[in-house]
């Protein structure tokens, strides 16, 4: 009888060890085959298509800084780049990035002087200019290379040294055309101050002062102008009488 409990006891206790084990095998079973959504492996063999490249699109100078709305005409800045690109290919200028446009197809009270730095995409003198007084009144109008004409001569210019004149600080201009502005540094043709170029005289009388045929400008700006430009950069004074002239611009 105690043999046969026995083995009825170990029946049952097997049957009920087997029965607790078995959620168990379930849970195994389920973390050994059943994947999260989140841990499904990406195929590192699969790759997105290049981006098509933009096309790089560089604005000039002359619409970057807007320069249509400060009055000088695209024409004077296009034949001014192209003088320019002209003087730097046979090594002729020092400053490769500032460049000075006078733009005498404006009236005298317009602020038609323009000091670029075409590197830096950067207009850092706008201001009056004043042209010889044979050359005209509000307009220029007539152009002389001749010494004592008291008229200003256009063309294209290689800034040169500083001295202190007559009319104060002053920078000294080499004339590079040919029958144009050559005899510029003979006829002492130089950039200083003058008190009458004045906004207030633009502004009552119409037209400032004028000049012995020098680009003069106001007084308190002539240190910080002549110091930008001086030895070696280029500065143009356009007018479109004069283009047709010009060797540098064929």
């Amino acid at each position: 009888m105690k043999q046969q409990l026995k083995g009825f006891y170990l029946f049952v206790s097997s049957i009920v060890i087997a029965l607790l084990h078995l959620p168990f095998s379930f849970a195994k079973s389920a973390v050994q085959y059943v994947t999260p959504a989140s841990a499904t492996p990406v195929a590192t063999n699969f790759l997105l298509p290049a981006p098509s490249p933009l096309p790089a699109v560089i604005p000039s100078a002359y619409d970057s800084l807007q320069l249509n709305l400060s009055g000088l005409s695209q024409q004077a800045f296009d034949y001014a780049k192209k003088g320019l690109n002209s003087l730097l290919e046979k090594g002729q200028l020092m400053n490769d990035s500032i460049i000075s446009i006078v733009d005498f197809s404006q009236p005298s009270s317009a602020k038609r002087l323009y000091i670029l730095d075409l590197k830096n995409y950067k207009l850092l003198f706008n201001t009056l200019v004043a042209h010889g007084r044979n050359t005209g009144r509000e307009w220029a109008t007539y152009f002389s290379n001749q010494p004592a004409s008291y008229k200003s001569s256009p063309g294209f210019y290689i800034t040169g040294d500083t001295y202190q004149g007559n009319n104060g600080y002053s920078l000294k201009l080499i004339g590079i055309e040919t029958g144009i502005n050559d005899k510029a540094y003979d006829r002492a043709i130089v950039m200083h101050g003058a008190g009458y170029v004045s906004a207030d005289l633009a502004y009552t009388q119409g037209y400032i002062g004028r000049s012995e045929g020098c680009p003069a400008i106001p007084e308190q700006l002539s240190r910080p102008v002549i110091n930008t430009i001086k030895e070696g950069s280029c500065l143009f004074i356009y007018h479109p009488s004069y283009i047709s002239r010009s060797v540098l611009l064929r």
